[in-house]
C-alpha cells in the first residue's frame, strides 16, 4: 500500500506517488486485467537506460502497452504499481543484445543515462524512471540462481525469481544495497572530502556501503574512521534516498567528531578538509568549490547545515 512520508524529507528519485499494490503481485487474473486495459503503460529500459524525450526539460516516455506490436513475455514485464489515476505501470526490459530496440513508430524519444538527464526531469518522472531502472537492473543481474547456477524464472509479476531445479528451488527477491552518507560536524565546521576520480574542486560529505552484520550507525562510525581517521558519536538519522546507480539506498545521517585531526586514507580519499559556512559560500561563489547537485541527499545534508536548520 502507499506509504505516508509525514515530515520526513521526500528526496528526488523517490516514488511515493505510486501505489505498489504488493498484495496484487500474485493475483494472475487481476494482473491479466491490467495488461488488457488500454490505459496501461510500460516504461522501457534498455542497457540500464531510460526512454526519454530530451530537451530543456526531459520527459519520461510511457508507452501504451496496447501500442506494442505484441505483448511482451512475462519474463520482461515487471509490475510497478498504479499511478494517481489508477493506471497500471510496468517496467519493460528490452533485449540488451540488440543495437537498437524496436518500438512503435509513434514513440518519440531516445534511451538516455538517467544520471545525465535526471536533473531536468520533474519529481514524478524521475521517480518513475529510477524505479523502473532499479527493478530491471535486478532482473538482468539475477537471471541465474546464485546457489546452483540454474536459469531462474520470473514470478509474482517480477518481484520474485525462482530456481526451477527441484533440488534447489531457491527463491530470489529484489535487493538493494544500503549505503550510509553522513554530515560530520565539529565546532561549527563540516567535513567534506573528494575522491581522485571526481571532477576538479568537487567536494562532498562522506559515504560508504554498509557491511554484513553491521548496523547503519556502526557503518557511519567505521566509514568516517576509515576514510578520515576521525572518531564520531551522536549519530542521528536524517532521511534516505533511492539511488539506482546501479542499486543503492542512501541512508543519511549527521554525526559529531571528537577531534578535528584528519588522518587521511589516500586509497579512499584524495583530500578531506573542515569547512565553515563562510568557507563554503565563498568557495562556491568564486568557483573554487563545487558541490553535489541539488537533487542528491549529499547536497540536502549540507544545505540543511548551511541554512542552520539542523
Amino acid at each position: 500500500m502507499r506509504a505516508t512520508i509525514g515530515h520526513v524529507k521526500e528526496h528526488f528519485y523517490s516514488s511515493t506517488w505510486i501505489d505498489r499494490c504488493e498484495e496484487r503481485r500474485g493475483d494472475r487474473a487481476w494482473l491479466d486485467a491490467r495488461l488488457a486495459d488500454p490505459r496501461t503503460r510500460v516504461v522501457p529500459v534498455w542497457r540500464q537506460r531510460n526512454l526519454v524525450r530530451v530537451g530543456e526539460e526531459a520527459l519520461a516516455v510511457e508507452v501504451p502497452l496496447s501500442e506494442l506490436p505484441e505483448r511482451p513475455p512475462d519474463e520482461d514485464l515487471f509490475f510497478l504499481g498504479l499511478d494517481g489515476d489508477g493506471r497500471a505501470c510496468f517496467a519493460l526490459a528490452l533485449d540488451e543484445a540488440v543495437d537498437s530496440p524496436e518500438l512503435p513508430g509513434s514513440v518519440d524519444g531516445e534511451f538516455a543515462e538517467l544520471r545525465r538527464v535526471g536533473a531536468t526531469l520533474d519529481a514524478y518522472h524521475a521517480g518513475l524512471l529510477a524505479y523502473a531502472r532499479a527493478v530491471a537492473y535486478w532482473h538482468v543481474t539475477h537471471r541465474f540462481c546464485g546457489t546452483c547456477g540454474s536459469p531462474t524464472r520470473v514470478e509474482r509479476a517480477g518481484w520474485l525469481r525462482v530456481c526451477p531445479d527441484e533440488g534447489c528451488a531457491r527463491q530470489h527477491f529484489p535487493r538493494t544495497d544500503p549505503a550510509v552518507i553522513m554530515r560530520v560536524e565539529y565546532e561549527d565546521r563540516v567535513l567534506l572530502g573528494r575522491q581522485s576520480a571526481w571532477p576538479a574542486k568537487w567536494y562532498s560529505v562522506l559515504a560508504g556501503f554498509v557491511e554484513p552484520g553491521e548496523s547503519l550507525e556502526e557503518a557511519v562510525k567505521r566509514e568516517v574512521a576509515e576514510e578520515a581517521g576521525i572518531v564520531v558519536s551522536d549519530v542521528k538519522y536524517d532521511s534516505s534516498q533511492p539511488w539506482p546507480f546501479p542499486a543503492s539506498l542512501m541512508v543519511g545521517f549527521s554525526a559529531t567528531a571528537h577531534s578535528p585531526e584528519i588522518r587521511l586514507d589516500a586509497d579512499e580519499l584524495a583530500d578531506a578538509r573542515w569547512f565553515s559556512r563562510d568557507d563554503i559560500r565563498a568557495g562556491v561563489a568564486s568557483g573554487e568549490l563545487r558541490l553535489s547537485p541539488k537533487l542528491s541527499i549529499s547536497r540536502h545534508l549540507l544545505d540543511v547545515w548551511l541554512d542552520g536548520a539542523c
